[in-house]
C-alpha cells in the first residue's frame, strides 16, 4: 500500500478495522494487511516505511553519513507529519543545521557524543525496561551512546559505565554489580583493541551480554577486526556480538530483549 502526502495511517487502519467489523474482510486478512508497508516516497530520492514501528517497536533509524544535508532535511520534515519519534545516525552538525532550518528547533536535539540527531516529541517518554550499557575505555563512548540513545528511545532505562577495560581488571567489578543488582535484562559492552571485556563480562553475569567491537586499536586488526573476532570466538556463553561499530543493532537488541520481559 502506497502512502501519499497527506494520509493518516490511522485513519488508514480505522477503515480497515471498520470493513472488518462490517464482515467485509476476515480477521487473517485484516491482520495481514495491518503488517504490509505504508510507504511514502520523498522527493523522489527516498521510499520511508511508515509502518517499520509499528511492527518492530524500532524507531525509524536515518543513516545519516552518506547523505548530504538538505535530504536530510527533506527526509525529516515529511516524516515528523506522522511519527513521535526519528533519529538520524552518524549525523553530522551540518544535517542538524540543514533540519533545524526546515523544522525549528521543537523537539529536535542533536547529540554530539553519539552523532545523532534525534527528534523526539513524545511529553514523557514511559521508561518499560533496563540495561547497562559499559565500555572498555573513553574511546569507545561514541558508539555506546549510540547505543544509549537508540535504548532509550525505545523506552529502556540505561545504566552507564565507562572506561572499565581490562587494562585496570579489577575497575569493571563494582560498577557492573551495580547493575546487576539494578535488574538490568541485558548489558552492551563496547570495546576496541583485542576486545576482551565482553567475555569477561559475560563470564560472571546471568544476564544476556551484546559485545559492541569498536574501531579502536593499532596497526593490523586495529579498525575492530580483532575486537570482533574475539568476541565471535568467545568462551563464555551468553555472548552475542554485533557488527564493528553498530552502536544502533546494540541497542535495539538490548532493548529488544529488555522489553520482552516487560
Amino acid at each position: 500500500m502506497i502512502y501519499q502526502p497527506g494520509d493518516s495511517i490511522v485513519v488508514r487502519i480505522r477503515e480497515l478495522l471498520e470493513s472488518c467489523v462490517r464482515g467485509e474482510m476476515g480477521l487473517d486478512e485484516a491482520e495481514r494487511r495491518l503488517k504490509l508497508d505504508y510507504l511514502q516516497q520523498i522527493d523522489g530520492h527516498t521510499v520511508f516505511d511508515h509502518a517499520r514501528e509499528l511492527r518492530k517497536g524500532i524507531p525509524e533509524i536515518v543513516y545519516g553519513m552518506v547523505k548530504d544535508p538538505e535530504t536530510v532535511a527533506d527526509i525529516m520534515q515529511s516524516a515528523i507529519r506522522e511519527k513521535e519519534v526519528i533519529l538520524v545516525s552518524r549525523a553530522s552538525k551540518d544535517h542538524h543545521l540543514a533540519t533545524l532550518s526546515r523544522i525549528g528547533e521543537d523537539h529536535l536535539r542533536y547529540e554530539s557524543r553519539a552523532r545523532m540527531l534525534v527528534y523526539d516529541r513524545r511529553s514523557e517518554p514511559e521508561e518499560r525496561g533496563t540495561i547497562g550499557i559499559i565500555t572498555a575505555g573513553t574511546s569507545d563512548i561514541p558508539v555506546a551512546e549510540e547505543a544509549r540513545i537508540m535504548a532509550e528511545c525505545m523506552g529502556c532505562r540505561c545504566i552507564t559505565s565507562y572506561d572499565l577495560g581490562v587494562a585496570g581488571l579489577h575497575r569493571f567489578l563494582e560498577p557492573l554489580q551495580a547493575m546487576l543488582e539494578a535488574d538490568v535484562d541485558a548489558i552492551v559492552v563496547a570495546a576496541g583493541m583485542e576486545g576482551a571485556l565482553p567475555t569477561l563480562v559475560a563470564s560472571v553475569s546471568d544476564v544476556p551480554v551484546i559485545g559492541l567491537p569498536v574501531s579502536t586499536g593499532y596497526g593490523l586488526g586495529g579498525n575492530g577486526e580483532a575486537a570482533l573476532m574475539s568476541m565471535l570466538q568467545t568462551c563464555s556463553p551468553g555472548l552475542a556480538a554485533v557488527n564493528i561499530d553498530n552502536g544502533i543493532g546494540a541497542g535495539a537488541m538490548a532493548a529488544l530483549i529488555s522489553l520482552r520481559r516487560c
